[in-house]
């Protein structure tokens, strides 16, 4: 049993994943089953080849360790887990290869978060006395050091800049759907002037994608922050124009009273349906000829 650490940085508390407690638990057990550094895995028998920052798992392997211990009531299903590993994947926390056997998936930015110490083995443990792992100072000293490094090259927005106002405006959208932290408007808003200016679209055609994107029922669980928007811009926009198959207008014929009332008669005569048929063809042929 691996009795190892690994780091859990405050800063989650600001993202998606902290909302939802399962989905929390997820991607805690993704850290933990991340390899800290370059191994061989045996899985469903077949040897693999990890990197740090990696683990090979599958949808239902990956269900059984999630729900492991917890009451069948209250497990997550694996295709609900796979939902979530793939919503994890469109913010860019983690890359997920697959094939028919087997995922790899890669945590992203593992070395910079996790690699300077090397995990606390279960021999090590055993012989020393049960350690607490406090680097409240140093992580401190780091976040400080990166708060000032990224005020001085960021980019700050005017409260009537048109892109802070559509930065404004999907978070207002977002939080119709759901429950989420203010974001930085103005790292919000430079995504969207990239997304104009780079990407070469129009303030309109963004404007009308957050509107649409937050209503349809598939993305308004994915653009969930402005680099999501952007990232996806293309296929929603697709989805988007996509036109409705046109359908095969069929033209009823109206038939005339007299027509209408004998057709609803309970018993017809053979010769008195033998009238109505020679009326009705009568009838057809004469609107076909108008």
């Amino acid at each position: 049993m691996n009795l190892g650490y690994i780091k859990l940085y405050r800063k989650v508390t600001s993202s998606f994943v902290w909302t939802n407690s399962d989905m929390f638990k997820l991607w805690v057990l993704c850290l933990m089953k991340a390899s800290h550094e370059e191994r061989k895995f045996l899985f469903n028998g077949q040897e693999v080849l990890l990197t740090s920052g990696q683990f090979v798992t599958g949808a239902h392997a990956i269900a059984k360790e999630y729900n492991e211990g917890v009451p069948s009531d209250k497990a997550v299903a694996w295709r609900k887990l796979w939902r979530w590993l793939k919503k994890f994947e469109n913010e860019e926390l983690l890359t997920i290869q697959s094939n028919a056997r087997y995922s790899v998936i890669t945590i992203k930015n593992w070395s910079d978060y996790q690699s300077n110490d090397k995990p606390v083995t279960s021999q090590r443990q055993s012989n020393d006395k049960p350690m607490t792992t406090y680097k409240n100072d140093k992580n401190d000293k780091n976040e400080k050091n990166n708060i000032v490094s990224k005020k001085s090259k960021k980019r700050i927005y005017t409260d009537d800049d048109p892109n802070k106002k559509l930065a404004a405006l999907l978070f207002k959208k977002i939080s119709q759907n759901q429950n989420i932290k203010e974001p930085d408007l103005d790292s919000w808003a430079n995504t969207i002037r990239l997304t104009i200016k780079s990407d070469k679209r129009a303030g309109k055609e963004v404007q009308d994608m957050i509107v649409w994107a937050t209503q349809d029922e598939f993305w308004k669980g994915v653009v969930l922050s402005a680099s999501s928007l952007r990232r996806n811009f293309d296929k929603m926009n697709a989805q988007k124009n996509r036109q409705p198959a046109n359908k095969k207008i069929v033209r009823e014929e109206k038939l005339p009273d007299w027509a209408q009332g004998e057709v609803q008669e309970a018993q017809i005569s053979p010769k008195r349906q033998a009238e109505i048929d020679a009326k009705l063809a009568a009838y057809l042929s004469k609107t076909k000829k108008g």
